[in-house]
């Protein structure tokens, strides 16, 4: 909801890419749960953490493809559609959108496993529920079978997220190189 818009519109904007650019390459090494100290003193309620936790993880995969997505624009298809009479709204969603969009469903792809890892990771060092709540507590109650089945939801639920965004990815970029 942030890094697409974000990194659509730094990919159009010098200056505000020179601005943002720099203090998110000095965050995106942060691994998400390094924040969990922090996000509990930050927010009210374990379930508010977890979720600020689940979006740094997928923020800067997100952020980082949109923003490559848009540098990969072919100048000659921006030059054409301002030949045509494209205003700056026009051009950017006639050409840069359009073009960008597989960049970005790859970082939404690849957002949503980060995003995986960190809600599994938060869940199981501040949650009172959820599958990284149950497959730690399976393993405190030395329950083999139940840490196995918490661990197949997770890739279960992993596979089955990443296939949906893809399928929504191939609806929308028809045009995209599929390998």
């Amino acid at each position: 909801v942030i890094a697409v818009p974000l990194g659509l519109l730094m990919g159009r904007y010098l200056l505000l890419r020179e601005l943002v650019f720099p203090v998110s390459e000095v965050l995106r090494p942060i691994p998400a749960i390094a924040w969990v100290p922090m996000s509990i003193m930050l927010w009210p309620t374990n379930e508010e953490s977890i979720v600020f936790i689940t979006f740094l993880g997928s923020f800067f995969p997100i952020l980082i493809n949109t923003l490559h997505g848009m540098a990969t624009v072919d100048e000659v298809l921006v030059r054409a559609a301002r030949c045509l009479g494209a205003r700056e709204a026009a051009t950017f969603r006639e050409v840069y959108f359009p073009a960008a969009l597989p960049q970005i469903f790859t970082g939404l792809t690849v957002g949503m496993g980060v995003a995986w890892v960190s809600l599994i990771a938060a869940e199981m060092i501040s949650g009172q529920f959820g599958i990284g709540y149950f497959t730690w507590e399976s393993y405190s109650l030395v329950q083999y079978s139940d840490i196995a089945l918490g661990m197949i939801c997770i890739g279960v639920l992993g596979l089955a997220s990443s296939l949906a965004i893809r399928a929504v990815g191939s609806l929308i970029t028809p045009w995209a190189t599929r390998r």
